[in-house]
């Protein structure tokens, strides 16, 4: 059977891959279980010990000294080839489409999995998606990394298990099971037979006479379409640190979203710049392959426990018996805050054994909103003193300790977790560079520059992250009147209603948008409420003959209005420079949805009930 087939008529492509893999000279598929008991506990807190602004006094100066999202730069003219996908085939040929459906969706991720899903169990079918990668996946189709595996537990991120009769193999499973496992469900559900791969969605625009999206691809194409679903994820963009000289580097280079694996690193000098969530996890399994290894660091990420296992035959036997155990086990993670407890889980209460997932504390009143907020921060202190004391455990070089200590305050910036990422440094051949607060200015073709300091390298490896909620994302999407998205938030501020829909862009549906997510920090739960809301709604308008819908702009301004007093209550504890908040320079409830979960559905639930928000058509 061919890799890739194509059907002449409708130049629809069937992809009949499987992942990439990693090369047999790198061992890590993603987290392995280890048997060191000192990895996998955290040491006691300190009795007492309570957040202060003092404690932050470090973080400021450090926060201070840097440019925010100024230090980063998109991948464009000389940097563009970093973005090349490098593991798919070249595209295969097809004759440009110029036809209608109802429904374009933008993606191939777990949100257009989802969706193709329910809306064809809803009997809503003619649907064509758009995927700039070779393959399904979203995310797990681009990050490949070595190490790679999901950070929130595999038996409550992966959607439709008790549809596809499916169990993980581990508790966090690896990028490449999660990648094969889009693929099971793209197979067994037809969506290879809906998806046009190697194709990007370029421009977008609403016609209000024949209340029609035209969607214009890279192939040509020049679709229209009743409804436009944007279901691209909100981490799709990679960016590169701006350092001076990258381009003079004469090694081998990439970005860690688009690994490649014909670089042979065996035994070769390799430098990795970043140590936020991607790095965690690569740099334990660069350590076992690379000659010497140079990890630079501008900022510390705070590193938990992680405590992977595999999937016992016992914990098979029983979930295959209870019906819905996947989706009750996603919801029993859901009533745990976000923070350590919720990247962790807690076994007995997320399979029903236990009732509660904590001893809960009593007080004698009714705290404020102000009180909880300080109260969240003294956890989190807390925490964060447990996991710079477990730096002190495990790294036996004092000054690398010290400099893998993170500073902040828990959860401010993403939290990551791994019990191989502090050991690596106890390795001869690896070395910690310590950038702060500036990071790498300096790149010349044999290496790394710092303080004065060569690094000769083979290899150069950026780990620098992505764009969260990258606005060029939105510049193509033009609705009534010929005015962008971008355009409409540039002058009004970011406004939408339960970050789905947005005021004078009919029929146009976004998943996991500015002000969206469903509040949750397992974002497949937060999909998976979009993609609910999107089928009832879509399946009502039908039932009921409606055709178009907009959203009215008193409900609009007044969910904006509560994404930014939402955003500024919390505020305090994300009191860094991250993409949490745009790197300092987003403006209150712009970004993610800082509500909760219960008051988004809340909210939902409402709508769905009074239909007061919207105008149909």
């Amino acid at each position: 059977m061919e890799a890739i087939s194509i059907n002449p008529v409708t130049g629809r492509k069937r992809f009949n891959t499987r992942a990439a893999k990693a090369t047999e000279k790198i061992t890590g598929k993603g987290y392995s279980a280890i048997d060191d008991e000192k990895l996998k506990t955290l040491p006691p807190p300190p009795p007492g010990a309570k957040f202060s602004a003092e404690e932050q006094e470090k973080y400021k100066a450090f926060k201070e000294a840097r440019r925010g999202a100024a230090d980063y730069m998109r991948m464009e003219g000389e940097f563009a080839h970093y973005l090349e996908d490098v593991y798919s085939t070249a595209p295969v040929p097809r004759d440009a489409l110029n036809d209608e459906c109802e429904v374009v969706i933008v993606g191939a991720g777990f949100a257009a999995l989802l969706l193709w899903y329910k809306l064809s169990k809803a009997g809503i079918t003619d649907i064509r998606f758009c995927e700039k990668g070779g393959d399904v996946g979203g995310t797990w189709y681009w990050n490949r990394y070595p190490g790679i595996a999901c950070d929130v537990e595999s038996y409550s991120y992966l959607p439709l298990l008790e549809e596809m009769g499916y169990i993980p193999s581990m508790k966090f499973a690896s990028g490449f099971e999660i990648l094969e496992y889009c693929q099971m469900i793209a197979n067994r559900t037809g969506f290879y037979d809906q998806c046009l791969f190697h194709t990007t969605v370029q421009d977008t625009l609403w016609d209000e006479e024949s209340q029609r999206w035209t969607i214009k691809t890279d192939r040509g194409d020049e679709m229209k379409a009743r409804y436009l679903i944007l279901a691209n994820g909100i981490l799709t963009t990679p960016r590169l640190a701006r350092i001076d000289g990258m381009e003079t580097f004469k090694g081998e280079s990439f970005h860690t979203s688009r690994w490649n694996y014909h670089v042979d690193l065996e035994g070769k000098r390799v430098g990795i710049i970043g140590t936020g969530a991607t790095a965690v996890q690569a740099v334990p399994e660069l350590a076992k392959i690379a000659g010497e290894l140079f990890v630079f660091q501008r900022t510390p990420s705070s590193v938990d426990v992680r405590d992977q296992r595999a999937t016992t035959d016992e914990e098979r036997a029983q979930w295959a018996k209870e019906e819905d155990w996947s989706k009750k086990r996603r919801d029993r993670l859901a009533m745990i805050d976000s923070g350590r407890v919720a990247l962790q889980g807690n076994d007995a209460f997320l399979s029903g054994e236990a009732t509660d997932y904590k001893v809960r504390k009593t007080h004698t009143g009714k705290l404020s909103a102000e009180e909880r907020i300080q109260a969240q921060l003294n956890t989190n202190f807390r925490i964060m003193e447990q996991i710079r004391a477990r730096v002190d455990s495990v790294v036996e070089d004092p000054a690398t300790a010290a400099s893998l200590k993170a500073y902040y305050p828990y959860g401010c910036k993403r939290p990551t977790f791994h019990d191989e990422f502090l050991p690596a440094f106890n390795k001869e051949h690896v070395h910690l560079v310590d950038c702060a607060p500036h990071g790498v200015k300096q790149i010349n073709e044999s290496g790394v520059v710092h303080n004065g300091k060569e690094y000769p390298l083979d290899v150069l490896i950026y780990a620098t992250g992505f764009e969260w909620m990258a606005k060029s994302t939105f510049a193509s999407i033009v609705g009534r009147g010929g005015r962008s998205l971008n355009e409409k938030w540039d002058t009004e501020g970011v406004k939408t209603f339960l970050g789905i829909h947005s005021e004078g862009f009919p029929n146009l549906f976004i998943l996991s948008g500015p002000q969206g997510g469903g509040g949750q920090f397992n974002f497949i739960r937060g999909i998976e409420s979009h993609t609910d809301y999107v089928t009832w709604l879509l399946t009502k308008m039908r039932n009921e003959g409606h055709t178009l819908i907009d959203i009215k702009s008193d409900p609009e301004n007044a969910y904006a209005k509560h994404c930014a007093e939402a955003d500024l209550l919390t505020r305090p504890l994300r009191d860094c420079l991250s993409y949490y908040n745009g790197e300092g320079a987003a403006a209150p409830g712009s970004l993610a949805y800082y509500g909760g979960p219960k008051k988004w559905h809340e909210l939902r639930t409402e709508v769905q009930e009074t239909l007061h928000a919207y105008v149909f058509g």
